[in-house]
């Protein structure tokens, strides 16, 4: 057992947070790090990349990789984890996901990636699943399911239309309405319909002349499929101050950022922001901490040479498959992992 389960009454830390302390809640306190409320008996909670493998830093962080990280399993890519269209295979990966989180004392993994491959010079591809919407949004489900199953959040990720890397921080992708929610957004509404994850990452790039982290109407979209958990802007994706909370924006990453804080707090107290919309906003995030204590009493059930088991299962059967096995729709629904049962899995 990794700690003792302890509950947070929501509610009743709000009500007894200072305006300070609640603009606090509202960007990371270190680069991977939410500072919670100590006074009030909520404490911080660490999030951590990746889609395909804890990069846990336990010393200097940055995003690049560059700092040491904790040792973890390499899981296969989003990209090869599709080629088995194994919706149990990659549940399974989440689940030996979220176990590794646990034992790291992570409490959220930044993933998966549900945007679709559109241009084959999209520096993400390979932490996205596919071209096709029904498969992505699928199999990004089943990988949320498994890591919440073990008491760990997700980061639902990059919310929207993030599909190349020219000029991917500033770009403006100009979509349709029947395209934009008949493909972009529909990996994602699969997802929050199907698994409910506890986060989704908001794109750094424009989405019909809005930036993704300040458009009421993408977030809003989000509500309406009832997602209820908190946003949260990509690593340094948050652009303007005034603009992004109003508009939907939960948590801004990386932090301290001083500069975000004082002006959501100047914009109560003139009297340009209701108290009552911050105290949505800090709930969500709270919420996020009360979740994942909760779950800290939770037991991990794999260790780590199942996970390394599961992972090499991955690698195996997208290897076998990819030439060897035709895929039809209603075996993605159906299908139960294969794994621990197939031959070519050995």
């Amino acid at each position: 057992m990794v700690g003792e389960e302890v509950r947070v009454d929501v509610e009743a830390v709000i009500e007894a947070m200072t305006l300070e302390e609640k603009c606090a809640c509202l960007t990371g306190e270190g680069y991977w790090e939410l500072g919670g409320c100590p006074r009030l008996g909520v404490g911080p909670i660490l999030v951590s990349d990746g889609p395909h493998g804890l990069r846990r830093q336990a010393g200097a962080a940055d995003n690049l990789g560059l700092a040491d990280s904790e040792p973890a399993v390499c899981f296969p890519t989003a990209s090869a984890a599709a080629c088995t269209f194994d919706v149990g295979l990659v549940r399974a990966m989440g689940e030996a996901l979220g176990d590794e989180a646990r034992e790291q004392g992570v409490a959220v993994v930044l993933g998966p990636g549900a945007n679709l491959k559109r241009s084959p010079l999209c520096g993400r591809n390979f932490e996205y699943f596919s071209e096709d919407p029904y498969v992505a949004g699928h199999l990004a489900a089943a990988y949320i399911e498994g890591v919440q199953s073990r008491g760990m959040g997700t980061s639902l990720k990059h919310f929207a239309c993030n599909n190349q890397e020219t000029n991917r921080l500033i770009v403006d992708a100009v979509v349709d309405e029947r395209a934009l929610h008949e493909l972009y957004l529909e990996p994602f509404r699969i997802a929050v319909e199907r698994a409910r994850p506890w986060t989704v990452m908001c794109a750094y790039n424009l989405l019909n002349g809005t930036y993704c982290s300040e458009s009421e109407r993408l977030m809003g979209q989000g509500r309406a499929w009832g997602f209820d958990g908190a946003y949260v802007c990509d690593w340094g994706a948050e652009n303007d101050n005034a603009a992004s909370l109003p508009a939907g924006l939960d948590l801004v990453m990386p932090g301290p950022r001083p500069d975000y804080r004082a002006d959501v707090e100047a914009a109560v107290r003139a009297g340009a922001l209701p108290e009552e919309r911050l105290d949505e906003t800090v709930r969500r995030v709270l919420e996020l901490h009360a979740k994942h204590e909760a779950a800290r009493g939770m037991d991990v059930r794999m260790r780590a040479e199942e996970r390394l088991d599961v992972a090499r299962a991955g690698w195996t059967c997208g290897c076998a498959r990819r030439s060897a096995w035709t895929w039809r729709a209603p075996s993605l629904r159906r299908r139960r992992c294969c794994w621990k049962t197939t031959a070519c899995c050995r």
